[in-house]
């Protein structure tokens, strides 16, 4: 782990420091569960918003794609 210094408001410091005692957890395991709920939902939103961005993507295209051609080029190798 690493170590980091950060700053809160009194609010956020007064509610960690509840939330701490109530639940028996440190504030510091609290602190990282809320950094990686952050991090998941980030990720979740990037991942949509990829697939929203590219969906439809080919819809214009006017040759004789073969996604299945190109799937079993790919198996040649094997």
């Amino acid at each position: 782990m690493v170590r980091m210094q950060i700053y809160l408001t009194q609010r956020q410091r007064e509610e960690l420091l509840e939330l701490s005692r109530s639940s028996g957890r440190p504030q510091a395991e609290l602190i990282r569960e809320a950094i990686d709920r952050f991090l998941e939902e980030r990720d979740e939103s990037h991942r949509l918003r990829t697939i929203r961005d590219t969906a439809g993507l080919w819809r214009d295209r006017d040759d004789d794609f073969d996604p299945a051609a190109v799937r079993a080029s790919w198996d040649r190798g094997r």
